[in-house]
């Protein structure tokens, strides 16, 4: 009954979305084992590493589209269930070491015997075993979360004051975690894997094993949302995202199926970040960054929430972008400028009066240019390199201006389209430098997620959908018409006599 019930929960879409992640787990192990390194279909294995980490990052994505997308529940500190289950992983990992760390410490970690410690710490008994170390992986975030969702959820705290009290959370855990009297290894973190399961984990073998184990895991992940979302426990799910106090009105224990729901996710992203560390090789306090929390859920806003694989598809692409962009690739301005004049024809399509706003950045972006030289000049006899610079990057800092005005103004359309007018011309005015994106990688996460929220508020996927169904709706409108007058030319039945 209840394969039957799972199965009847999934459309072709997601029923193609798992075809194509159980693909991904055949090919990319055969691509790398399989095919010669010589061939250009070999796929490296620092590349399986990589893609590895992507699928953990989805699985994370994954939680959080389960609470914010279905439930409305908006965590800025997922970030720490998964750096919480990656700790547990860790802690088994560096069990394993025993006579082959640097100090040869058959039970104590190396960073342990560096610190004088004398014995180990209690919390640390039983993470040589594997099932010990898997079922904390689960435990220890979904208490966490447990005991958190009781009390915030009891007190009715919502919104964005619940989204800040995640964000603390996971603040007050790294700086706890940042302190070496701990036990988990100060600011460096746990590292140096030897083996998992007696497997050694730099092997080859062993890194495809933990890939496809990662796939397999996100679509359990997505099976166990699908299920859910498609229940009845998740229509009243979304009834709380939509309406939550018209439906604790109408009788449902809207604490109970928020608190089940919010430790569920927690427990995913355990197991996401229990994943990671052994395919990443270390684990430290910078996991528990509120600001990794908060670019999980850019991933899902700009996948889509609220669609589940538009949450994986989007920690995947932007996880690759952050790759590309951090790798020290240089570009040159011109390329920039055509992507700014793309994303400026985009939204003049929906927002035509942003066009007087274009012209006033343009304006002020040439009269700075015009008296680049004399501040140049300026600069040199006054031995003041800066006010040089000034003229140089003029149009930038009118950007940014006109940036903190249009956030100021909730996006109007005439300081929006002002900093496109000095961004085009500050890219196009130098079409032959180049410059380093690895420094500019949070810029292009914020505007990609401005970007996102202006012109796909729904995100890729929710957005794909949203137009497929426009299209469908206006292909069945005429047949709609035409049977409607077919109805309204039949003769009305006799009255019964």
């Amino acid at each position: 009954m209840m394969t039957s019930f799972v199965v009847r929960s999934f459309d072709r879409g997601a029923i193609a979305f798992l075809f194509a992640l159980a693909a991904i787990a055949v090919i990319v192990p055969v691509l790398n084992l399989a095919v010669p390194p010589s061939s250009p279909l070999h796929v490296p294995t620092y590349l399986v590493a990589l893609f590895g980490k992507y699928i953990c990052y989805a699985v994370l994505a994954l939680s959080i589209d389960l609470i914010w997308g279905y439930c409305g529940i908006l965590s800025l500190g997922h970030g720490a269930f998964f750096a919480l289950g990656g700790y547990a992983m860790g802690m088994y990992l560096m069990r394993q070491i025993g006579t082959r760390g640097v100090y040869a410490n058959p039970i104590l970690p190396d960073f342990m015997v560096f610190l004088n410690w004398k014995e180990l710490p209690v919390y640390w008994y039983g993470f040589q075993h594997f099932p010990y170390a898997g079922s904390m992986v689960v435990l220890v975030p979904g208490v966490l979360a447990f005991v958190f969702g009781w009390f915030a959820f009891r007190s009715r705290v919502t919104g964005v004051y619940l989204s800040i009290i995640t964000q603390a959370l996971t603040y007050a855990l790294k700086l706890g975690f940042f302190r070496n009297n701990f036990g988990f290894g100060g600011n460096n973190g746990l590292t140096d894997f030897k083996d998992i399961l007696g497997f050694n984990v730099q092997a080859e073998a062993t890194r495809n094993a933990l890939f496809v184990i990662s796939v397999v895991a996100l679509m359990l992940g997505f099976i166990v949302c699908r299920a859910i979302v498609a229940s009845k426990f998740g229509k009243v799910l979304i009834a709380i995202r939509d309406a939550e106090a018209r439906t604790r009105f109408l009788g449902y224990r809207v604490e109970s199926y928020k608190l089940f729901v919010f430790t569920l996710s927690a427990c995913m992203a355990g197991i996401a970040g229990a994943l990671y560390v052994p395919q990443v090789g270390i684990i430290n306090p910078s996991e528990f960054e509120p600001g990794n929390s908060i670019e999980a859920v850019i991933w899902v806003a700009v996948g889509g929430r609220g669609t589940l694989t538009g949450a994986v598809i989007g920690a995947i692409l932007v996880n690759y972008a952050k790759t590309y962009f951090t790798s020290g690739t240089v570009v040159a301005y011109w390329v920039f400028g055509a992507a700014t004049l793309i994303a400026f024809i985009a939204v003049v399509v929906y927002r035509r009066s942003i066009l007087l706003g274009t012209s006033i950045g343009l304006a002020v972006a040439v009269a700075g240019w015009l008296v680049a030289g004399a501040l140049a000049r300026l600069g040199a006899t006054l031995d003041a390199p800066g006010i040089a610079q000034l003229g140089s990057s003029w149009p930038f800092l009118v950007a940014g201006v006109f940036g903190i005005s249009a956030l100021a103004s909730s996006w109007r359309p005439l300081p929006l389209g002002a900093i496109f007018g000095a961004l085009l011309f500050a890219f196009f005015v130098t079409p032959f430098q180049s410059i380093a994106l690895a420094p500019y990688w949070l810029f292009a996460l914020g505007g990609l997620f401005v970007v996102v929220t202006l012109l796909l508020p729904r995100g890729i996927v929710g957005s794909l959908r949203y137009w497929l169904s426009e299209r469908r709706a206006r292909a069945l409108s005429p047949a709609a018409a035409s049977a409607a007058a077919e109805d309204a030319a039949a003769p009305a039945p006799r009255p019964a006599e």
